[in-house]
């Protein structure tokens, strides 16, 4: 605990959790919309899901990890390099989540909301979106865990601050005590996060029904 109240007390960590929050911020803002529009778009038209599922399945299975290569060279080491991959990372599980949310809403909601003229936008905000929020929420929950990783991975593999780039080099420098500090600090944020969404989870598990 000293070593974690010695490090808190460093322009330079603070300076390191500001970059790594912001990247998994980003990151998480853009994937869970963008994941969560790509799953109702291919959990609806049936020939999209045709076409991408077996694709999707291929590229999920695979370590995502391999591809991070590929965005240094897009991108460099930038901020913009963490963010996309993480953000790669974590929109493939949302994606597959929202699949599923939108293929397991009841088949009578859906001809009901239609029989009345329901629009797509009014479908997809009064019957999809209130009957996937509980799994979404849990989807929110797992996906942040990606998020977390893809970022971490991203700093360590090629970074100049974050607090990934950090725990890497007190890693490759023996400096246990700041390590494992780091450690607790990310594992400490990750808990709150996570009990907020489940708190939120909670209060809206009456929408399953």
């Amino acid at each position: 605990m000293s070593a974690l109240w010695t490090l808190l007390q460093r322009p330079k960590v603070h300076d390191a959790i500001a970059v790594t929050s912001a990247e998994v911020l980003v990151a998480f803002i853009i994937a869970i919309p963008l994941g969560t529009l790509l799953g109702v778009l291919i959990a609806e038209k049936p020939y999209l899901g045709a076409v991408f599922k077996p694709l999707l399945f291929y590229v999920f299975s695979i370590p995502k990890s391999i591809f991070l290569p590929m965005f240094i060279l897009v991108f460099g080491i930038t901020f913009a390099q963490k963010v996309a991959y993480a953000a790669f990372t974590t929109t493939f599980v949302v994606l597959m989540s929202a699949t599923a949310c939108v293929e397991s809403v009841k088949n009578e909601y859906i001809e009901v909301a239609r029989s009345y003229g329901a629009t797509r936008r009014q479908l997809i905000l009064r019957v999809y979106i209130p009957s996937m929020l509980p799994m979404l929420l849990e989807t929110i929950r797992i996906s942040m865990i990606f998020n977390f990783t893809g970022v971490m991975i991203a700093e360590m593999y090629a970074s100049r601050t974050g607090i990934g780039h950090l725990i890497g080099s007190w890693g490759e420098n023996f400096q246990m005590p700041q390590l494992f500090a780091g450690i607790v600090l990310l594992s400490a944020i990750a808990i709150l996060f996570n009990e907020s969404v489940r708190w939120l989870e909670e209060r809206c598990s009456n929408w399953r029904t």
